[in-house]
């Protein structure tokens, strides 16, 4: 199938593509990696009457730790994150998490701003992010303003992003000795969307877990906190932290699975991030 019949514009800078997404009389959206996108227009699930090329707007590229945060710029591309020495050490959860995104020709591509701003309820990064309670910096026509993670996300494809925004990057706190990470999901095939997921972060307090932030992924319209289980496992049950996933989720019927499967793979799920959490713990 092919797309409907759209004008395309390539960005100049950041105001640039701003100007023309607020001023275009239809619906205009923004290209990076397109990977999702082009797929979207293809099958005719999205007729914008503009795309906006931003792959040339400098600014919105590049990966650096600053007061204690490591920003990612939009247009950093999921291979590139996936190789970088500063995500591994100080973002150890998006480096547990990169692998499972697609396949490196979609990796190659993708962008990391584009994933977010996307907001697939399946997709790996909207749960790290949220996991990790970073946040994202929008620019539009009213200037440049921080959304928490917990705020972006409103829905199916929803998010804080309005028309003539353009999402320039995310920050998240860099990792500390204490920090422990941990991520899985479950998919038919390795680079499928995964049918269930989950991303966590927590710090290591002696023996313990302590500020244990759990965002499951695929079991929702946005990722879903688990904040039962979250206390649960902090107070240092396992099997508590599972029998709170009745209770924190509430996954719909799909043509992937049922929603009493996706539970009872989430418990599964927990378990085996529970053991990644506690990996290093003394």
């Amino acid at each position: 199938m092919k797309p409907a019949a759209f004008a395309y514009a390539k960005a100049r800078s950041l105001d640039h593509a701003i100007e023309l997404l607020g001023g275009d009389e239809g619906e205009a959206r923004v290209l990076a990696g397109g990977q999702s996108l082009i797929a979207t227009l293809n099958m005719r699930l999205d007729a914008p009457s503009l795309l906006v090329d931003i792959n040339g707007v400098d600014e919105l590229d590049g990966i650096a730790r600053r007061d204690g945060q490591v920003e990612i710029g939009a247009l950093v591309r999921h291979a590139e994150a996936e190789r970088s020495d500063m995500i591994r050490a100080q973002v150890p959860l998006f480096a547990r998490a990169m692998p499972h995104i697609g396949h490196p020709a979609i990796r190659n591509r993708g962008t990391i701003g584009g994933s977010i701003a996307f907001a697939d309820p399946a997709a790996e990064l909207p749960a790290c992010i949220l996991a990790l309670d970073g946040e994202i910096e929008i620019a539009g026509r009213q200037g440049r303003r921080n959304v928490a993670a917990q705020d972006f996300f409103h829905g199916l494809f929803e998010t804080a992003l309005a028309r003539g925004d353009v999402l320039t990057a995310i920050r998240i706190p860099a990792a500390t000795a204490a920090t422990r990470t941990g991520f899985a999901e479950f998919s038919r095939r390795h680079g499928d969307y995964a049918l269930v997921g989950l991303a966590a972060s927590a710090k290591a307090d002696g023996k313990r877990l302590r500020d244990v932030r759990l965002a499951f992924f695929g079991a929702g319209a946005t990722p879903v906190r688990g904040k039962r289980a979250e206390a649960a496992l902090a107070s240092g049950s396992v099997d508590d932290a599972v029998a709170a996933i009745d209770h924190d989720l509430a996954p719909a019927d799909d043509v992937q699975a049922s929603g009493a499967v996706k539970k009872h793979l989430a418990g599964v799920l927990l378990r085996r991030v529970a053991a990644q959490l506690m990996e290093h713990a003394s």
